[in-house]
Formats: C-alpha cells, structure tokens, sequence
C-alpha cells in the first residue's frame, strides 16, 4: 500500500503535534488495532474552537488511545490532563510520550473508561470523547458523564465518530455549539449544563 503524504496526515505510526509548546514534536504510536490519532486537521480545527477556554484547564481524554487530543490540549495551555485508557500496550506508549515531552500535569488511568466516569472524583472543564468508532458507544458514555459529577459548570464536550452513524442523542442541557465533518469523520463541541 502506497504511504499518502496528504496535509494533515501523520506519518505512518508516529503523531505530530500541532501547535503549542510541543509544537512539531513526533510521538511514537502503539500498535493496537484500530487505533488512530485524531488527524491534524480535525485537530487544529478543534483547537481553534477551544482557545479562548484552554488556557489552564483541567481536561479529561477518555478512550484516550494514541493521547493526540490530550497532548495537544497539554502543548497548547491547558493545565492538567487526565488520560484513559484500557489497552496496556497504548498506554505503556502514552506514559513513554509523556515521559519524553516532560508534561507536567499529565495523568495517566490504565482502564475502562466508563468504569473511571463511574469512580472518578475530579471535575473536568474539557472531555474529550473519542472512542473506537466500531464501538458505537459515544451516545451511551454521554449519557454516564451527565450522570456524574466530572463536569465543571459550562464544560465543553468534545465528541467524534464515523460520519456514517446517526447522531449521538446527547443528555438534556446540552448544546452543541459545533458539528463539522472530514473525511468519513463527523466531530462535535457540546456544551454541558443547565440552560439558564
């Protein structure tokens, strides 16, 4: 299979990031079937949309798999970010990446990411949702994270799936404020809370 050197694409089995601090750097990947960055494009766009609210926060990457959203989120500003993920080989990877970059403020839960919303005792400003497309549970795990008490006041809810799926139902209170497709990738920003 020939390699495609489109804009916007990683390098076979290495994540660039974007901007930030990090900016440039190239991350190992694990080999884990089915896992994939979120591709550079959808994340600047992402970013863009998250920049006047970056600064400082506190975010959560569930189904955290490669780290590109959390990584970048920590590249560009954010104060902390806890990563989630069940897969020992994605995650001995993501430790090792956090290692390299020095990342303060990274956490790393080897586990199910609905079972970390189930015990988790922090609060988040920004989740990020991006769990294995064949999965189709991103309408369910919306659902568990309204259900707890990991979202701030206001919390934005970053959201993505194949394109080829219906809509997830989101819980009652939530906006989507962003809904954007790439490719065969649909990806949303929700914002969390009671209408006021």
């Amino acid at each position: 299979m020939a390699r495609r050197s489109d804009k916007g694409k990683s390098q076979a089995g290495r994540l660039r990031i974007v901007a930030g601090n990090w900016r440039s750097r190239l991350l190992e990947i694990a080999s884990v079937e089915g896992l994939r960055p979120t591709s550079e494009r959808i994340r600047e766009t992402l970013f863009n949309w998250l920049a006047p609210t970056l600064s400082g926060a506190r975010c959560l990457d569930l189904f955290a798999g490669t780290g590109a959203l959390g990584l970048e989120a920590l590249s560009r500003g954010a104060g902390s970010t806890v990563f989630v993920e069940r897969s020992p080989v994605a995650v001995k990877q993501l430790r090792s990446n956090i290692d390299l970059l020095g990342a303060d403020g990274a956490s790393v839960v080897a586990g199910d990411a609905r079972e970390y919303l189930r015990s988790a005792s922090e609060s988040f400003d920004i989740v990020f949702l991006d769990p294995p497309f064949a999965a189709d549970i991103l309408g369910e795990t919306c659902r568990l994270l309204a259900e707890t008490d990991c979202l701030a006041d206001g919390a934005l809810v970053y959201l993505e799936e194949d394109r080829s799926r219906k809509e997830p139902a989101l819980p009652e209170g939530w906006q989507v404020l962003k809904n954007k497709t790439a490719g065969n990738v649909r990806y949303m920003l929700a914002r969390t809370g009671r209408d006021d």
